[in-house]
């Protein structure tokens, strides 16, 4: 019965989360003010966080693609390559986003903005923000078998 409070104690730096890096080479690291500039702009917004939490809210017209289920889809030869991806996740203790960012400039992407930041900054700000399939951006089809 001794072992589980030294055994907890040894866990729990495991179990933290982790601080996500504040670049991505290849790719431009950008605050929530210049997240908003691209969206007007009409830059791809891509939440790479899981299903649930897309649907509790996500940047209004932001693309959900589930870094552990459908992100790969971009890999595919036929979507364009120039034009621009701002890629988030949650916040800044969120490692998602910087691994599909890290991704996206492999496939050759040549413009890809890492919001660090992520959708809880966008949400503070109260920029536009969807719920459940509300505002979604059906930007990309799956490729026919």
């Amino acid at each position: 019965m001794r072992l589980l409070p030294i055994l907890f104690f040894c866990l729990v730096p495991y179990l933290q989360a982790q601080e996500a890096p504040m670049e991505v080479e290849g790719a431009m690291t950008v605050n929530v003010l210049q997240a908003r500039y691209l969206y007007e702009r009409g830059a791809i917004f891509i939440d790479v966080r899981p299903t649930r939490e897309w649907t509790w809210g996500h940047i209004h017209g932001a693309l959900h693609l589930d870094l552990l289920d459908h992100f790969n889809d971009l890999a595919q030869p036929q979507w364009p390559r120039q034009m621009p991806l701002v890629i988030y996740c949650d916040s800044e203790v969120c490692l998602h986003g910087a691994h599909a960012v890290k991704m996206a400039v492999s496939w050759g992407y040549r413009q890809v903005f890492y919001f660090r930041e992520g959708y809880f900054a966008w949400q503070l700000l109260d920029f536009p923000q969807g719920k459940g399939l509300e505002g979604e951006r059906l930007v990309f089809s799956r490729p026919a078998p």
